[in-house]
């Protein structure tokens, strides 16, 4: 190192339980300052073969029993929380996620890794009464659930750390081992989360780290056949190209939405209208469940207007690692220059801008727009950025037919007072899931989760991913 210049710090794939340098360097920036953070080492075919080979060796020669596997994830857990503040640190560097924001994903991370290994303990079939068909009192059946093989784990920027324990945590909880691609925007938190797994006694080639672009990695991934079963959370149109591509073989997929939330006239709207706005606006509006659409009861929409507007104006944006901060940068300076060109021509159709729309850099102000009709971008697009719509509604069934109006189906929110609300917007919403009194950005790590239409289809969830990445085996004994 040269006096007084810092070495900028060096990431590599892990392959079989090796750290291995190759060819290529990829540069990782902080998404507020631009500055470079790190460099990380890109796979070319002949590592992404090697990695493949690393996780078919181990799952065909090493077997973990539950117990183990248990340890091993505990233990991570455990590593999580002791390294929370680095990992936290990092996170906010390469997503432009806040400080505190960052924090909270350590300690969810590692609350999904802890709830795997749980599973891994229990984790089994179920007895089957064949005894109760005519002719067969003599056999007793059950089913076991068996691992797939190699599994295939390819994770987003937003969330960069919990989504990649999501995946990673369930298939080794189940068994399975693992060739793990993360987001080329943020692949320094997937190396420290590989390096938290080598430390908690993860044998060699159960997890394999592979860095680079998606058109290279991921399209040679999907064409491996002896990979089993693939994870993949990303944009719809990728996701859809990596089911093309895999065939025959199992995918589970998670593609996005526009979520809505539907509030009605017989709910306090100032402590619904806090809660909206600010999980509308959590991570720059970049999660797949982002509170996207508001659809409002017209008795009490202009008073939703105000009060969401009056909540947006004490949000502060800036930098991540302020903790004052509310709001930090979006991905890239493009990410945001593509959301403020969608509000400009929202505006030049006729939607009202409330508040926001300014964008600098990287930064765009939370924006909020009504006036807006369903076949705007704005309405229809997955934003994926700090922005919202709020739309009145006359009829709960009114609102019900705008939420469907949509070709994702993720989550929504439902704020009532009234079960019978409730009850019709339980059965009649598209969508994975309904959260009622609460905005559809909710998520806890034990549940199902997952979607329908455009946004994908599997679940994630570490039992119900769990269930994914086994086959179910019958076993009838004759005695």
């Amino acid at each position: 190192m040269i006096q007084g210049i810092e070495r900028i710090p060096e990431y590599r794939l892990l392959i079989n339980g090796e750290w291995i340098q190759t060819d290529c360097k990829a540069g990782v920036f902080n998404k507020a300052s631009g500055d470079i953070i790190g460099e990380c080492y890109v796979a070319g075919e002949k590592e992404i073969t090697l990695a493949v080979d690393a996780a078919q060796h181990a799952f065909k020669t090493q077997k973990l029993d539950p117990y183990r596997r248990f340890e091993i994830l505990k233990r991570a857990s455990e590593l999580l929380l002791e390294r929370q503040e680095d990992f936290a640190l990092t996170i906010s560097q390469e997503v432009g996620k806040t400080l505190k924001d960052s924090r909270r994903e350590v300690v969810s991370a590692a609350q999904t890794l802890l709830v795997s290994g749980e599973e891994a303990k229990t984790f089994q079939g179920e007895l089957v009464p064949v005894k109760g068909s005519q002719g067969n009192a003599n056999r007793f059946a059950y089913t076991l659930r068996v691992p797939v093989g190699v599994v295939c784990a390819i994770t987003p920027f937003n969330v960069p750390l919990n989504l990649s324990c999501h995946k990673i945590g369930p298939a080794l909880a189940a068994g399975n081992t693992v060739v793990y691609k993360p987001a080329s925007a943020t692949p320094i938190t997937g190396a420290k989360l590989c390096q938290v797994f080598i430390d908690a006694g993860l044998p060699n080639g159960f997890l394999n780290l592979l860095m680079g672009p998606g058109s290279v990695v991921g399209s040679t991934l999907a064409k491996d056949e002896r990979i089993a079963f693939y994870s993949f959370t990303g944009s719809g149109d990728v996701g859809k190209e990596l089911k093309n591509a895999v065939g025959f073989r199992r995918i589970s997929l998670e593609l996005g939405s526009n979520a809505s939330n539907i509030i009605h006239h017989d709910v306090d709207i100032a402590f619904v209208a806090d809660v909206c706005t600010k999980s509308a606006f959590a991570n720059a509006g970049q999660l797949c469940i982002l509170s996207q659409r508001m659809y409002v009861h017209e008795a009490v929409y202009q008073q939703f207007c105000d009060q969401a507007v009056a909540v947006a104006q004490t949000l502060n944006v800036g930098d991540p690692l302020d903790p004052g901060t509310d709001i930090g940068p979006m991905i890239s300076a493009s990410a945001a220059i593509r959301a403020a060109r969608l509000v400009r021509e929202a505006e030049a159709d006729g939607a009202t801008v409330l508040i926001g729309g300014r964008r600098k850099g990287p930064w765009l102000q939370p924006t909020i727009l009504a006036d807006v009709h369903a076949d705007m971008k704005v309405v229809c697009l997955e934003m994926f950025a700090p922005i919202f719509t709020i739309t009145p509604y006359k009829a709960i069934g009114e609102a019900i037919a705008m939420a469907n109006n949509s070709s994702y189906g993720l989550q929504a929110g439902v704020f009532t007072n009234s079960m019978d609300v409730a009850n019709r917007c339980i059965a009649e919403l598209e969508v994975g899931g309904v959260i009622i009194n609460d905005a559809a950005t909710f998520r806890a790590d034990c549940m199902p989760y997952g979607g329908v239409k455009d946004s994908g289809f599997g679940k994630e969830g570490p039992r119900y991913a769990m269930v994914e990445m086994t086959e179910e085996k019958i076993i009838i004994m004759k005695i």
